[in-house]
């Protein structure tokens, strides 16, 4: 099956539609997890390029054969082929209003087509080297290209002319895009920099990532902001998560930042760092509103109350302490986990609030989780079961559920009620570092080590949804945004990662997996895999 992925799919479709097992399910989400598309058979060799136009019915693809096709999305048919390249094409673009077709090639020719008629509307000349990225501002008026030649070029789309050429890149540049407004270029290179250009001016600054682990990551509450900490050079960066682009540093701590969480307004953020320091700043400015001193060991973890109002930290020094956002004051010091032994391991690894604020959840290296009463600080129920520290855990949204994820390589759901275990979740190679629960509560993602993958799991049966592979180091932090459709995962690998996660219902995933494969069964395949059935159109 695994040489022939839309085979594979069909089946799984026909086995939930026939019998909606929880097997069958897990077998449609799987197929779902594979690379989704209608296959278009047209070009003489491979197509290396490809584009949407604005409003999604059109689809370009250039490639080896010397030829931009143009498609029928809804039908997969061709619409027009358009020839006049002479060698392989590196990068196509549609114009915001879909009516012209930029595409860039291996000789350095830019080409602007007319989409209704084919008809060529310039040639742009300049590159010296392969052109790979191509990419409209958003009135229009300008094509940025970017090339094997280290340059990127500004053309006026109107009358073909140069307006400027940018440089700077030591590398070839393969990615160009502008800003909403038009008025800045950022571009990436193989130069390990990416670049942000004032369009009108020319000039440009270069932006550098983390050069260390991705070790906390957090989304603000709108989802347009994505907060990560590491051990480089003792920052936290906040990233525009629709540009892709690092949006501020936030320097002071002395220490590496293991720890980011957003206020529920989304104005603040708190970081916790190996100076044994948490620090809150507004999100707007980059200042500095407020450290709170007070753990006695190491860097920990932190987490707001749901009305912001309490921050609770945990650390290495066996307490969890609960603080006056406004005022910076300690309201209480939580005791009673029993001290690790060793030094370097978290003795309060994981903190997590219920949603209505009252409860605290506690984790720590003796294997137990504690939940306590906020008013008056005093333990409301201790959970066992888990056979090595606790190092990650959260709420479900309706409070009823917690997720704690441990050293001893598994997963615990516990009914916060009665403090019995729903579901013990296994399948990681070792260590949990990381949980988070989706918005809806039906999902829960989990972060491990050794196997350098995230999970996704359904929470009603304890089955793995998907398995999200991708990182070369452990995933110490995940996040969903608050729509449940991104999943950040940050790892030791010195990377964040956003992955499009796919949590419709069966019968949504269905119909996803069939417009995807967009064909049936041959008659070679039903007579080989549904021998004596009726012949029944699986994907009507």
């Amino acid at each position: 099956m695994d040489t022939d992925p839309d085979l594979a799919s069909l089946l799984a479709v026909r086995a939930y539609r026939t019998s909606p097992t929880s097997e069958a399910i897990t077998s449609l989400d799987t197929a779902a997890s594979r690379p989704l598309r209608t296959t278009l058979t047209r070009h003489a060799k491979y197509a290396d390029t490809v584009a949407f136009s604005p409003d999604s019915r059109t689809l370009a693809t250039g490639g080896r054969g010397k030829t931009v096709v143009l498609w029928d999305v809804a039908t997969g048919e061709v619409r027009r082929t358009l020839t006049s390249h002479r060698s392989l094409m590196r990068a196509v673009a549609f114009s915001p209003d879909g009516r012209t077709l930029a595409a860039g090639n291996q000789d350095g020719l830019v080409v602007l087509w007319d989409v209704a008629t084919g008809e060529v509307r310039h040639s742009l000349t300049g590159h010296t080297g392969s052109v790979g990225a191509v990419s409209f501002s958003r009135d229009g008026r300008t094509l940025a290209t970017g090339s094997e030649d280290g340059t990127v070029r500004l053309w006026d789309v109107t009358r073909g002319g140069a307006r400027r050429t940018l440089t700077g890149h030591t590398g070839s540049v393969g990615a160009v895009s502008f800003s909403s407004d038009s008025r800045t270029l950022s571009t990436g290179g193989r130069d390990k920099t990416v670049r942000f250009w004032d369009v009108a001016s020319g000039t440009g600054r270069t932006l550098i990532g983390h050069i260390d682990a991705a070790v906390a990551v957090g989304f603000s509450p709108d989802g347009r902001t994505l907060a990560t900490g590491s051990p480089d050079g003792m920052v936290v960066r906040l990233w525009d998560v629709t540009r892709m682009a690092a949006r501020r540093t936030l320097t002071g701590h002395t220490g590496s930042v293991g720890a980011v969480s957003f206020s529920p307004d989304g104005r603040t953020l708190a970081t916790g760092g190996g100076d044994k320091a948490v620090r809150l700043w507004d999100v707007a400015t980059g200042d500095l509103r407020r450290t709170l001193p007070g753990h006695t060991n190491g860097e920990g973890v932190v987490s707001y109350s749901p009305d912001g109002r309490t921050l609770a930290t945990g650390n290495r020094d066996d307490t969890a302490q609960l603080w006056d956002v406004t005022t910076g004051e300690s309201r209480r010091t939580l005791t009673g986990h029993v001290h690790g032994h060793n030094y370097a391991d978290y003795d309060v690894g994981a903190v997590a609030f219920s949603r209505d604020g009252r409860t605290l959840a506690t984790g720590s290296f003796d294997g137990t989780v504690r939940l306590w009463d906020i008013a008056t600080g005093k333990t409301r129920h201790t959970f066992t079961g888990h056979t090595d520290r606790v190092g990650a855990m959260a709420f479900s949204r309706d409070g009823r559920t917690l997720a704690t994820g441990s050293q001893d390589g598994t997963v615990r759901l516990w009914d916060v009620a009665s403090g019995e275990t729903r579901r013990t979740l296994t399948g990681h190679f070792s260590e949990l570092v990381s949980v988070a629960f989706s918005p809806d509560g039906r999902t829960l993602a989990t972060g491990g080590s050794d196997d350098h993958s995230a999970r996704l799991w359904d929470v009603a049966t304890g089955e793995v949804r998907r398995t999200l592979t991708g990182h070369t180091g452990l995933v110490g932090a995940l996040a969903f945004s608050p729509d449940g459709r991104t999943l950040a995962t940050g790892g030791d690998d010195m990377t964040v990662r956003l992955w499009d996660v796919n949590l419709s219902t069966p019968a949504e995933t269905a119909r996803r997996v069939c417009w995807a494969v967009h064909r049936d069964f041959t008659v070679e395949e039903g007579a080989l895999y549904l021998p004596g059935r009726e012949r029944s159109p699986v994907c009507p």
